[in-house]
């Protein structure tokens, strides 16, 4: 229920936002909420193509109303694989915002084919307010403060070995640097057994969402919610991610902090 009420509280402070019965589906506890139209703008715009059909296993809707992006805002975007989040921030903040997609060279090393579509992405005149961040892993910045920094499913790749083995608090104070006062970090991320701490993150590629809210917090961020919208109790947390069993419909935590202010 704390999790249902967050969103809904955080929604209602949009003025013109539209009311959304979400049906329960299988693993998923279901949730009433507030969509802003230009967050459903932003989903149905027919550039995304093909992003669409997953839309409602990866509840972008709901990620986006729980990060409370808005148009106008500046967003840093860690990791952004294929761009399904980076599209649909572009059309939320608009032309007056901009979305820096930030890719850690140490990544791209490991994962460099995901590289050039994302920079054509980012050279399309629809996307013009997207540009792509080159740096080490572990020297965090961004060219001007932002009001979100988002992260899906990568939180865990940031202290494994082929990252540089970065320090995650120095990470998290990195990521706080870039932040305006009152900015929002949004972390989604693989649940691991809870306990774990970090072990899990370069065998399963999993983390245990208690130590990424104690490493988050010790950086001097304030814990602002969490949305159960992509829980699956029936994920035993002992698989790889990657496991046929598993992909696609592992149990993931979202969680939201803000930078005093």
């Amino acid at each position: 229920m704390r999790s249902i009420s967050v969103v809904l509280l955080a929604a209602l402070a949009v003025p013109g936002a539209a009311l959304v019965a979400q049906t329960p589906q299988a693993n998923h506890m279901h949730a009433l909420q507030y969509v802003p139209p230009y967050v459903h703008a932003a989903v149905a715009d027919p550039a995304r193509g093909g992003d669409a059909s997953n839309d409602a296993r990866r509840k972008v809707a709901d990620v986006m109303v729980f990060s409370n992006v808005k148009p106008g805002e500046k967003v840093l975007e860690l990791i952004p694989g294929s761009g399904y989040f980076t599209r649909v921030f572009s059309g939320i903040v608009g032309a007056t915002g901009h979305v820096y997609a930030l890719w850690p060279d140490e990544y791209v090393k490991v994962d460099g084919d995901e590289l050039a579509p994302f920079e054509k992405l980012a050279a399309d005149p629809h996307y013009s307010n997207v540009s792509v961040l080159k740096q080490p892993a572990a020297q965090l910045s961004v060219p001007q403060p932002v009001d979100i920094v988002f992260t899906s499913q990568n939180y865990h790749d940031y202290p494994d070995k082929f990252m540089g083995k970065v320090d995650p608090v120095a990470f998290d104070k990195q990521v706080f640097a870039a932040l305006k006062p009152g900015g929002l970090f949004i972390v989604i991320d693989h649940v691991a057994p809870a306990g774990s701490g970090m072990a899990d993150t370069d065998t399963l590629h999993r983390i245990d969402p208690a130590i990424v809210k104690k490493q988050v917090e010790s950086a001097g961020f304030v814990f602002a919610g969490e949305s159960n919208v992509l829980r699956n109790p029936s994920d035993p947390h002992t698989n790889k991610v990657f496991d046929k069993s598993i992909r696609g419909h592992t149990d993931q935590f979202i969680y939201r902090f803000r930078k005093p202010g």
